[in-house]
């Protein structure tokens, strides 16, 4: 079976689909347009893209990048099935194009439909839709599916005592003000903490407990931090109800959850000792919550979220 995985893979969530389909002995390639890079040639070129985008509001970039996804295929050849990861980013016309290379095409969402509007995608384009919003799914009559483990589980060391300590990193946005509610609740508690925020902090006011950077820091710039915490603070963005990675992340290595994502509860890995859901409203629980014992997970739910039976989802395996 030849599979091709094309998303733009900021993160590199992505690239653990594409590893696990090779592990499991198939075909699979990743066609990872954030690697892309397109450079003007000229000045000209750029006053003519700026002219461009005012006009047709068709942008050059995204022109060259689509000519480089559909290159790319063009040397992978004809694929059993295609899966496009954020199809929102690519024009309709390249979709079709893409499509011609498969028998089966296929997309995923993460993200919800209220930050990238997806209804240019729900004429017949693709063959099966999937999304990590419940709301989505409901609304569009698309496939619900959670994002996934990609982390190889930790072992449970019940026996080990550790300090409480809560970490989150974030981009300084909408969710700074319960952010700064629960760094000012955990600073008053003396409750250890280590939050990161990315962005500008003269753009919101943000607690002096939260640290500031302009350098967006992917996993393996956090390993250390998330290992070294037993909490992890996780805060949605509005109007989201799809579970970040966060979460899974949490399940692999044993650790406890504070989040102000709701939908969480409806989930079967659920439990009260291992998860909280916060708000402006019962910020004070975090304390008792913290002297909760960790509840580990039973295998056979953990199972159900992990990459590779993510994989057999999507891909009918």
């Amino acid at each position: 079976m030849k599979i091709t995985v094309i998303s733009f893979d900021y993160f590199g969530f992505d690239n653990y689909i594409v590893q696990d389909l090779q592990k499991k002995g198939f075909e699979c390639n990743h066609i990872d347009f954030s690697k892309y890079y397109y450079k003007y040639s000229s000045f000209f070129e750029k006053v003519y893209n700026f002219f461009l985008k005012t006009i047709t509001q068709k942008n050059l970039k995204k022109i060259k990048t689509e000519q480089y996804i559909l290159n790319q295929l063009k040397n992978i050849g004809k694929q059993d099935a295609i899966l496009v990861i954020r199809p929102d980013r690519i024009s309709k016309n390249t979709h079709l194009h893409i499509k011609q290379y498969t028998n089966r095409y296929i997309a995923y969402l993460y993200d919800s439909s209220n930050r990238f509007p997806i209804k240019n995608l729900l004429n017949g384009l693709f063959d099966d839709i999937f999304t990590f919003d419940r709301d989505d799914a409901a609304k569009y009559n698309i496939n619900f599916l959670s994002n996934y483990i990609y982390m190889n589980k930790k072992p449970f060391a019940e026996n080990i005592i550790t300090k409480n300590k809560i970490f989150m990193i974030a981009s300084i946005d909408e969710r700074i003000e319960l952010w700064n509610l629960i760094a000012d609740y955990c600073f008053k508690e003396k409750i250890d903490t280590e939050f990161i925020g990315v962005g500008n902090p003269k753009s919101k006011k943000v607690h002096h407990k939260i640290e500031c950077t302009n350098e967006n820091l992917y996993f393996d710039g956090i390993i250390s931090k998330l290992e070294d915490a037993n909490v992890f603070l996780d805060l949605i963005r509005d109007n989201q109800n799809g579970l970040s990675f966060r979460i899974f992340e949490a399940i692999a290595m044993n650790k406890k959850v504070i989040t102000s994502n709701k939908s969480v509860v409806k989930y079967p890995f659920y439990n009260a000792n291992n998860f909280l859901v916060i708000d402006k409203n019962n910020i004070n629980s975090i304390k008792s919550f913290l002297e909760k014992p960790y509840i580990p997970l039973d295998d056979k739910v953990y199972h159900e979220f992990t990459i590779s039976n993510w994989n057999s989802k999507v891909f009918k395996l």
